[in-house]
């Protein structure tokens, strides 16, 4: 006689909200080094923090007040350009060569110092811009010294098969202080003044300064004892087709289409707007940024580097075209917020290339030329999209200027297809 086979509990019915769960699985940013890395985890708040202590901080309104001078204002950005390009290629050799926690605990300690020092002249209303002038400059060659130091850590702190993920959290760390870091420093400006923003800044601070000293001594890891040069560093760069490849991609979309400039004339000449409008321009852009990297859990699933690189800033430069052709104010925010989510995808397989197809001991300087990229690539754009408007119109800046990145994005796939081929697994540079 046949013996019952054993009753086995009926599948449930798959619902609506378990279907939802296994379609975003995976979606969302991937947490692992967070959860395997102490190390990591503490600087990654710490520098989630700090981010948004130094995007509350008020130089700029400060010199606005005194001055009533957009002139004025403006300097402001010169005087942390200069630094930023001096000290971040040094500061890349010098992360090469001595123990990079020691450089970060300087750099960031003096950043501490001179938000404190912002706070007490906005306090006592000493009203030099001089002065305000001098700590941005300051601050820029204290970032610029200590960022490539931090950034050369992360290979260290977390194994390759997660470093995708680790600058995936990175981004949205970095984006966080750029959206949240502004709304709070105007709320505490409004509220108790200059000094609040500062003294905000300088506490956030010890948030990093705390993950720092909890690491262990970290320096460069060398083969050889020749001492680490900046013109090393762009040789090596040089040499290196496909790590030079990725800066070109990225210079191509900061030059070619980043209309930051147009900014104001946009939001009156397209959207009949006016200072609110250009905030919602310049926001737009970090907030895509940021749902970037919250929603990169897929990235880590993606081992062809160079063709995301380059289909990356192609969507960018596809995004700012269609930007130029619009005039209904969402479906422009929504381009822009497009094209600053490809900008994360890019910047994630980026620096992931760079720290893991580059030698320890070199990831300093690549770091520090990286920062050269970041700081004048912007500004490069700012002046090429101004003079093309006023050559012309700003639909026909932003426009030619988007259809300028794609096609230089095609240029570099063509004269570089083997970058197209560089496949994470067996990274060359």
């Amino acid at each position: 006689m046949p013996t019952d086979s054993p009753s086995r509990p009926p599948i449930p019915a798959a619902t609506p909200a378990s279907r939802l769960r296994r379609l975003t699985r995976g979606a969302f940013a991937d947490l692992t080094p967070l959860r395997h890395s102490p190390d990591y985890r503490r600087l990654w708040f710490g520098q989630s923090v700090s981010a948004i202590g130094q995007q509350m901080t008020a130089v700029s309104v400060q010199v606005y007040d005194l001055t009533h001078s957009t002139f004025a204002t403006g300097l402001v950005g010169l005087c942390s350009l200069l630094p930023l390009i001096a000290f971040g290629l040094y500061g890349g050799a010098i992360a090469d060569r001595v123990d990079r926690r020691r450089l970060g605990l300087i750099g960031s300690g003096g950043l501490a110092v001179v938000s404190a020092l912002l706070a007490v002249q906005a306090l006592f209303h000493l009203g030099a811009v001089a002065l305000l002038y001098a700590a941005v400059a300051l601050q820029a060659g204290f970032f610029a010294v200590s960022s490539p130091a931090r950034s050369s850590m992360i290979p260290r702190l977390v194994p390759r098969e997660q470093l995708t993920a680790a600058n995936a959290l990175n981004t949205i760390g970095m984006n966080l202080g750029q959206t949240v870091g502004p709304m709070l420093g105007g709320v505490a400006i409004a509220a108790y003044g200059a000094q609040a923003a500062y003294l905000v800044d300088t506490v956030a601070f010890t948030a990093t300064l705390y993950a720092m000293w909890r690491l262990p001594a970290m320096r460069p890891q060398t083969a050889n004892g020749k001492r680490a040069t900046v013109l090393d560093g762009l040789r090596f760069l040089r040499d290196q087709p496909n790590l030079r490849t990725s800066f070109l991609a990225d210079l191509a979309a900061m030059i070619f289409g980043l209309p930051r400039a147009l900014f104001p004339a946009i939001a009156v000449a397209f959207y009949g707007g006016g200072p609110g409008t250009v905030g919602l321009l310049v926001a737009a852009p970090a907030v895509g940024a940021l749902a970037g990297g919250l929603f990169s859990g897929w990235i880590g699933r993606i081992h062809r580097h160079g063709v995301a690189v380059l289909a990356s800033v192609a969507a960018w430069g596809l995004a700012i075209a269609a930007f130029g052709l619009v005039r209904n104010l969402p479906l422009g925010l929504l381009l822009l917020a497009a094209a600053g989510c490809a900008d994360t995808v890019s910047m994630i397989f980026r620096n992931t290339m760079m720290q893991v197809a580059a030698p320890d001991d070199m990831r300093g300087r690549l770091q520090g030329i990286f920062i050269v990229v970041v700081a004048g690539g912007p500004r490069l754009g700012d002046f090429e999209s101004g003079t093309v408007a006023t050559l012309t119109t700003p639909t026909l800046s932003i426009l030619t200027g988007g259809l300028a990145c794609i096609a230089a994005v095609l240029l570099l796939a063509a004269r570089r297809p083997a970058f197209l081929h560089y496949d994470a697994r067996h990274p060359t540079p």
